[in-house]
């Protein structure tokens, strides 16, 4: 039997400054899509909520739209635009680049724990 939910009825919307998750849950998958305004950034948006300096969530996703500008803990910089597949690995800070939201797809599976207050 197939199991198919829509992202427009989320199981949980969490809401950040300058942006917002929305997450559903099936068997065996967490997909998240996350869409950051122009001027977010991980270590001014979500820092305080993970109480973590950095992101230390591994992420594996795809940009639909906008652009991404992430810098990893040993110094290595990459940028993501829209048709990007990608590999984060924990350790990251992250913002946007540019005037236009950005817009993620992810399916790593821990985006489940991405901006959530740690201990919930």
């Amino acid at each position: 039997m197939p199991e198919i939910k829509s992202i427009e009825k989320p199981d949980d919307r969490r809401d950040f400054p300058r942006g917002h998750l929305e997450v559903v849950n099936l068997t065996g998958l967490t997909f998240g899509k996350a869409t950051f305004e122009p001027g977010w950034r991980w270590t001014e948006s979500v820092r305080d909520i993970a109480g973590t300096d950095l992101c230390e969530v591994h992420h594996n996703g795809y940009i639909v739209s906008g652009r991404l500008r992430i810098l990893m803990r040993d110094g290595a910089e990459g940028e993501l635009g829209p048709g990007d597949v990608f590999v984060i690995p924990p350790g990251h800070d992250a913002w946007v680049v540019g005037d236009e939201p950005c817009v993620a797809l992810d399916f790593a599976g821990h985006i489940g724990e991405y901006a959530r207050a740690s201990g919930s």
